[in-house]
């Protein structure tokens, strides 16, 4: 059964994405923006500790009227988070996006270390690739080819 490694293996190369609480919501958005991701991990010395996302500008920003040049993002970002677990199942990952109506999932190792993040598009990449792999080999057994 695929697990949540195999997601973060797929996407090995790319860095993880993260911000420092004390930073600034404009440099948050600005890295956001130079990325073109709608999510960055919130850290404190290196620890993970909430996540800052595309919602939170929106609901905690400006229609709050703040200023994205003095709001600190650990007054802003999301603290309480749903988490997997490398070994997490792609069946329990789908369910935690269902579940908490998230785009983006944090994966931690057994120590608490932060290992990676998996978006809704990664899991639904991995699901469609999936299925067409399947469908080749129902195709290629129907036509006696295997």
């Amino acid at each position: 059964m695929p697990t949540v490694s195999d997601l973060l293996r797929a996407k090995a190369e790319r860095p993880i994405l993260t911000i420092e609480q004390g930073e600034t919501v404009l440099l948050a958005t600005q890295r956001m923006n130079e990325h073109s991701v709608g999510a960055l991990l919130v850290t404190d010395s290196g620890r993970l500790c909430g996540i800052f996302t595309e919602r939170d500008v929106l609901r905690r920003v400006v229609a709050a009227q703040r200023n994205p040049a003095e709001t600190h993002v650990c007054d802003v970002m999301t603290t309480n988070m749903a988490c997997a677990s490398p070994d997490t199942s792609v069946d329990d990952a789908r369910s935690i996006f269902k579940t908490h109506r998230i785009r983006h999932l944090p994966v931690v190792g057994n120590d608490g270390e932060l290992v990676g993040v998996i978006s809704i598009g990664d899991l639904n990449a991995h699901l469609a690739n999936d299925r067409e792999v399947t469908l080749h080999f129902l195709n290629e057994y129907l036509h006696g080819r295997t």
